[in-house]
């Protein structure tokens, strides 16, 4: 059949739409058409050229929703009509992560960027006049349609509006679960979110969640600082130098119990200063993906063996999508988890790159594609 759908033809790049050829699901697949997607910075990475595929053409777009059309053989727990929401992070349940209860880190993340289906010499459902396509995450809700592995499919009670379901595949999950997850935030904590867009947003919601009694925002952006308050911050300031002086003033002088990066393009420096803001034996979570290319830390090693401080990676917020998924859209239900507020813009399947131009100029929390 045919989708249209947002492309990067290489990176640096910026999306179009183009008309591709898409495959029936073959076993262990579905087809889903596409209700909504969200615009997640790690598609930005790869217009910037800050994360690349292994092939190009390749469609963007992880976090999204919509309906089973068509079922391949071997799938078992869906049927067409189901509405789903795909995990940005398929998980096998049987590798040695998933059954640890660690699916953001399955063996099948080693596929995301090959865009392929979880198999070797890889395959491809995806074409443009003959070749191949690759399938960002192995997704590819940039598209009309798109064709997929079972596994990344969290199905979802249909009272639930897809267009704020999107939103927990990707963006929710992996800030709500840096605060909840990662941090190891207890009651009364002080935690600071370095930078509150679509994720860090999501990260404030958790740590208010988990009992944090100084949720501190820092972004320079009014727009989010504003939000951010909305959503569970105590206090929202545009420098982490004025966070750090608060959490300080919060905790005898010892500095956060953790601080959460959630910055769109992390650089080393993001993470010094946030490693800076943490007590003895606090922690920073890093979930903000930067330059693939820049490695080091400013980190002074003696205070970070001394003060047994811990610097701690969040892949996907440490979710395991198959229990957070259901749970966060629990708490949306019971309106403890804000999603409809999250969204400040919709566009077009044909408006991507201009819905990642309004994110660059601070316009938005989370833009969303709505399909017709």
């Amino acid at each position: 059949m045919k989708t249209r759908a947002a492309i990067l033809r290489g990176s640096p790049g910026r999306f179009e739409t183009a008309e591709l050829d898409l495959d029936e699901p073959g076993p262990g697949e579905v087809l889903v058409r596409m209700a909504a997607t969200g615009l997640c910075h790690s598609d930005d990475h790869l217009q910037t050229g800050h994360m690349k595929m292994r092939l190009y053409p390749a469609v963007g777009g992880h976090e999204g929703a919509g309906v089973v059309e068509q079922i391949g053989t071997e799938v078992h727990g869906l049927t067409v009509g189901d509405h789903v929401v795909f995990s940005c992070m398929i998980s096998c349940g049987h590798c040695s992560f998933c059954a640890r209860g660690m699916q953001s880190l399955c063996d099948m993340g080693k596929f995301m960027l090959v865009g392929s289906r979880g198999d070797e010499p890889p395959t491809y459902r995806m074409h443009l006049d003959g070749e191949p396509v690759a399938q960002f995450g192995g997704l590819a809700t940039f598209s009309e349609y798109t064709t997929v592995d079972a596994r990344a499919c969290i199905r979802i009670d249909q009272d639930i509006p897809l267009d704020v379901a999107c939103l927990v595949g990707c963006g929710v999950s992996t800030g709500w679960g840096s605060a909840v997850n990662s941090a190891g935030i207890e009651v009364g904590d002080t935690v600071i979110v370095m930078g509150v867009g679509g994720v860090g947003i999501n990260a404030v919601q958790g740590a208010a969640h988990a009992g944090a009694e100084n949720v501190i925002a820092v972004d320079p952006v009014a727009l989010k600082r504003e939000t951010a308050e909305r959503l569970g911050a105590t206090h929202a300031l545009t420098s982490i130098e004025e966070a750090n002086d608060l959490a300080r003033s919060f905790t005898n002088g010892q500095g956060a119990d953790s601080a959460i990066v959630t910055v769109g393009v992390t650089t080393g420096e993001h993470i010094a200063q946030a490693f800076s803001s943490i007590r003895k034996a606090g922690t920073v979570v890093v979930t903000g993906a930067g330059d693939g290319r820049e490695v080091g830390l400013p980190v002074p090693i003696t205070e970070l063996v001394m003060y047994q401080k811990r610097i701690q990676g969040a892949v996907f917020g440490s979710t395991s999508p198959t229990a957070d998924i259901p749970r966060q859209l629990s708490l949306y239900r019971s309106g403890r988890l804000k999603l409809d507020e999250l969204i400040t813009a919709r566009y077009r399947i044909d408006q991507v790159a201009e819905g990642y131009e309004d994110m660059h100029a601070g316009k938005n929390i989370r833009g969303v594609v709505v399909f017709d």
